[in-house]
């Protein structure tokens, strides 16, 4: 996905189970590679939290209304100004939504206006995706606004033109950094540090945790559905939002204890219980938030059928290992040696292993996720010297700077 929003590509062939009832497509990472997606034709019901006044059932319906006063709607003359004419340099992901172009809104796009760095989405009218999936990003984000949440700054609803327009996100997405493989070249000009340290991914992970929590939390609950890597971006100065509102869906009301769906999302991410009965709850986020943390942990993808066929599937093969102190340390991503200690790195794969439970109702809730994260978390100052020191030193830095003389270290 690289510096930009979620995209999918081409079709690949699916478990039974998961192609009942629904429409199939894949998602593009950050190396071109594809993994299994499925998608609904996307509406968005009316949402009592929310002004049911304002939610727009159909473009009609949104070219009819003033649209939401956060948000800006821009001309597609606009959208050419902005991007140099849609020009090859400025691409900066492309899949089964269409392309993703970096640009600039300014006083040379529209007269008064503060230059601002955007990425702009454009929909690709016989790709996967169309305007219910495009109008529920719309529907959502022209909503909501919190610092977890990537920014809706307009979007642009003219003739068969379907684009969004979003704050850019300069260091692209988690999945980028996690999983992309960097040349000689590029680790020599962005120095030696090249691998996502610990207190980074400590970081996001609690700042994508507080991200669900508010879509949980507010009156009406919305369900995420599509909680990945690729899924969540990086400013500058890493910190993340939840990208990617297509497959959100507003959670159940009074009595209701789940939302029945079509089952959609992507392989290795969607809660089983989902996947068998379609019934989706805000645990079935949780559990999603679990394979990232996972992820996070270990430096593998979810499906990875690179590997030998018992670690295909990372849940399937690190589960058991998770509450074994002494292997956990042996699967943990070798390329975060010595920037944890064993008790930090305990409790972070028991909450991992908590939020991967089988039964949903032994998960955590979002908000108790984002209280055990907020306990792991390296002050700035820390931060700082154990980036300083790694550099070239091969010092184990946390053994120094956080570990107790009884708790084992990772092994070399």
């Amino acid at each position: 996905m690289g510096n930009c929003l979620a995209v999918e590509e081409s079709t690949l062939q699916k478990p039974h189970l998961l192609l009942l009832h629904a429409n199939t497509n894949t998602n593009a990472n950050a190396n071109g590679e594809t993994t299994p997606s499925l998608r609904e034709d996307c509406g968005v019901k009316e949402a009592e939290a929310r002004s049911t006044s304002m939610m727009a059932k159909n473009v009609i319906d949104l070219r009819k209304s003033a649209g939401y006063s956060n948000i800006d709607i821009f001309t597609y003359e606009e959208m050419k100004l902005a991007t140099k004419n849609f020009r090859l340099d400025q691409i900066l992901g492309e899949g089964g939504f269409g392309i993703v172009y970096k640009g600039v809104v300014d006083e040379n796009v529209r007269e008064g206006y503060k230059s601002t760095q955007v990425a702009i989405k454009e929909l690709n009218p016989e790709g996967f995706q169309g305007d219910r999936e495009w109008l529920a990003e719309v529907n959502y984000l022209g909503q909501l606004s919190h610092p977890n949440l990537v920014k809706l700054i307009g979007y642009c609803c003219e003739g068969e033109h379907r684009l969004l327009i979003y704050e850019y996100m300069a260091s692209g997405s988690l999945e980028s950094h996690l999983f992309r493989r960097f040349t000689h070249l590029m680790t020599t000009m962005i120095g030696v540090c090249v691998t996502m340290p610990w207190p980074t991914r400590m970081k996001i992970a609690l700042a994508a945790a507080k991200g669900l929590a508010f879509l949980h939390g507010i009156e009406r609950s919305i369900i995420y559905r599509d909680f990945k890597t690729a899924n969540i971006l990086l400013d500058a100065d890493y910190n993340a939002k939840l990208s990617d509102f297509g497959l959100a869906k507003d959670g159940p009301m009074g009595d209701q204890t789940h939302v029945s769906t079509r089952v959609m999302g992507t392989y290795g991410y969607a809660a089983p219980e989902y996947i068998m009965t379609g019934h989706l709850t805000a645990r079935s986020d949780v559990y999603g938030f679990g394979v990232v943390l996972l992820e996070l942990l270990i430096g593998r993808r979810v499906m990875d059928k690179s590997r030998s066929s018992r670690e295909h599937n990372l849940v399937d093969w690190a589960r058991p290992v998770l509450l074994n102190n002494r292997k956990l340390l042996r699967i943990l991503d070798p390329r975060m040696e010595g920037q944890y200690s064993a008790r930090v790195a305990q409790k972070v794969a028991n909450l991992a292993n908590q939020c991967i439970s089988q039964n949903p109702r032994g998960r955590p809730t979002m908000s108790q996720v984002v209280e055990i994260l907020e306990t792991v978390q390296t002050p700035v100052g820390i931060l700082e010297d154990v980036l300083l020191r790694s550099q070239g030193s091969g010092v184990t830095l946390y053994e120094n700077l956080m570990s107790t003389p009884d708790e084992k270290k990772p092994p070399k």
